[in-house]
C-alpha cells in the first residue's frame, strides 16, 4: 500500500493536504509538453506526489521518469503554488488540497508514455494550449506564460 492509500485508509476522502510536484518541460520552440491522464479528463503537467523522504526535486525527477522516460538535467524552480485555487476532488470523491513546486526543465529528447496513467504526451505553444486544462494546473501554466512570454527557453 502506497502513502497516499494509507492516508485515505484512515482519513477516507476527508481534504487531504498533499505536496507534489509538476514540471513544465519544455522542447527548443518554448512549447510546453502536456500529458493526457487516463485518470483524470484533460490536459496537465508531467508530475505528481512526493514520497515520504524525498525533495521537491526528486519527486519531480522521478515522475518524469516514471511517466514518460526522461532524464532531466537542470531544473529551475519556477514557484510553488498552494491555495484555494488548487482544491481538487476526483471523480471517485477523494479531496485535496495540492501544495505544488513548480519546475522547467528543457529537453531535446522525445517523450515516450511509460505509464499506463497516461493517453499520450504532446508539445503545445504556451498562447495555444488545449481549453480542457485540469483546474489546479491552470495557475501554474499561466505563471509559466506570464513570466517567461517573449524570452528565449530559459
Amino acid at each position: 500500500m502506497d502513502y497516499v492509500s494509507e492516508l485515505r485508509s484512515l482519513v477516507g476522502t476527508r481534504p487531504l493536504i498533499l505536496p507534489g510536484t509538476s514540471v513544465l518541460i519544455l522542447d527548443h520552440e518554448a512549447r510546453v509538453l502536456l500529458v493526457e491522464r487516463t485518470d483524470i479528463p484533460g490536459w496537465g503537467l508531467p508530475g505528481g506526489l512526493m514520497e515520504p523522504g524525498e525533495s521537491f526535486e526528486s519527486a519531480g525527477r522521478r515522475e518524469v521518469q516514471e511517466e514518460l522516460g526522461l532524464q532531466l538535467d537542470e531544473l529551475q524552480l519556477l514557484g510553488v503554488f498552494s491555495g484555494p485555487e488548487f482544491y481538487f476532488r476526483y471523480e471517485h470523491g477523494d479531496e485535496v488540497f495540492n501544495v505544488t513546486a513548480a519546475f522547467t526543465a528543457v529537453t531535446h529528447d522525445e517523450p515516450r508514455v511509460n505509464t499506463a496513467e497516461l493517453r499520450s504526451a504532446v508539445y503545445f505553444p504556451v498562447d495555444a494550449l488545449p481549453d480542457d486544462i485540469i483546474t489546479p494546473e491552470i495557475p501554474i501554466l499561466h505563471s509559466y506564460r506570464d513570466t517567461f512570454r517573449g524570452r528565449n527557453v530559459p
